[in-house]
């Protein structure tokens, strides 16, 4: 009985002496569901940054003959290994539909770490080896179907999601610095410098967010390359999504800038600077970062409304909601419903983003009940 006594106190002492983030850690671990969303975000993040690796083919290989060819799933056999038929491609004169016939003379076998189209890493580490694909490195295997000019689906949502999910990061990394910036100046000094940025934070609020996006985004002139067309995205929706994080951090001011520490520290001299910086933000640095988790997914979503509506990132560029355009009519969607699958990578995305959102969310209260 002794020895669980002394096993609970300890427990109890290590609770009671750890600090805030190893709290937080605690009671993130015990959320299955963020656990789960943290788990999926990191394997799409190594996907991202390594996409030349992942995906079987470059983003701008194409082969014409191909367009529209559906997904082929391999096969397996003792001698052969994984391999799939080609399939060769015609369009029906009755119809006027693509038809694909399957060549089952002919095998393409597929393999680990393949040579095939060269490729970088971050722009810098260059590198031809693909983790599965055809071992003569050859087109001709199409594991969620091409797009209609005839480019692999699946290497082309795995080349997407560089820019999909880092203009997440990048967009609300801007928010929350204006965030944190115009949020902390007007929580931490008040008046009239209060008044004048809450009532800019409430028009710019006040203004329908998509009307708006379409129009600055349409604004954006067609013959910008594809960087430049990212960087402005990025900026278009970076102006407009620290609004709600500034409102956040100005109540999060509000509550502290009164607290006997604050002002033990404004008696000892120290600068506001540092007040602001050393004891202000650590008090709640837990309930910004649950804020930012869950604009990110916000910021990932509106750039693939805009590319999906044509006005936002445009082909060559590759992102999730490019890819989606093809899949506009109601036509596309009925014949080749494959077209549909950068949507789920997007759902996918989302929705890890908002487990872990609200992962962070539960524990950013330490001490509150499990």
């Amino acid at each position: 009985m002794s020895a669980v006594a002394e096993e609970i106190g300890r427990t109890v002492d290590q609770v009671e002496t750890a600090s805030q983030w190893r709290l937080i850690w605690w009671r993130f671990r015990k959320h299955r569901l963020a656990m789960t969303g943290a788990v999926v975000l990191i394997i799409l993040y190594v996907v991202a940054i390594f996409a030349g690796f992942f995906a079987p083919y470059a983003s701008g290989s194409t082969t014409a003959t191909s367009a529209y060819q559906p997904p082929q799933l391999p096969r397996f056999s003792a001698a052969d290994g994984f391999y799939v038929h080609p399939s060769v491609g015609r369009t029906d004169l009755q119809t006027l539909q693509r038809v694909f016939d399957v060549d089952t003379s002919r095998k393409i076998k597929l393999g680990f770490f393949v040579p095939g189209d060269e490729y970088r890493i971050l722009g810098v580490i260059p590198g031809d080896r693909h983790l599965f694909g055809p071992v003569d490195g050859g087109q001709g295997w199409y594991p969620l179907g091409a797009d209609r000019t005839g480019a692999d689906l699946l290497s082309k949502i795995i080349h997407g999601s560089q820019v999909s999910l880092s203009i997440g990061l990048i967009g609300v990394a801007v928010s929350l610095l204006l965030g944190l910036l115009l949020g902390g100046v007007s929580g931490y000094f008040g008046g009239w410098v209060d008044t004048i940025i809450q009532r800019v934070i409430e028009f710019l609020m006040s203004v329908p967010t998509l009307p708006l996006w379409l129009g600055l985004a349409a604004a954006i002139p067609p013959g910008l390359g594809p960087v430049q067309t990212y960087l402005l995205i990025t900026v278009i929706l970076s102006l407009f999504g620290w609004t709600s994080l500034a409102r956040v951090i100005r109540g999060r001011f509000l509550q502290t800038r009164d607290e006997d520490y604050v002002l033990a520290a404004k008696l000892d001299g120290v600068k506001t600077h540092r007040i602001i910086a050393r004891h202000m933000l650590p008090s709640f640095t837990s309930h910004v970062i649950a804020t930012v988790s869950l604009a990110i997914p916000a910021m990932i979503l509106a750039e693939t409304s805009l590319s999906f509506l044509g006005l936002g990132l445009r082909a060559p560029a590759v992102s999730w909601g490019v890819l989606l355009q093809d899949a506009q009519s109601v036509q596309a969607v009925a014949t080749t419903p494959w077209l549909m699958f950068p949507g789920l990578a997007v759902i996918l995305a989302v929705v890890a983003f908002n487990f872990v959102g609200d992962g962070l969310r539960d524990s950013a209260d330490p001490y509150g009940e499990s």
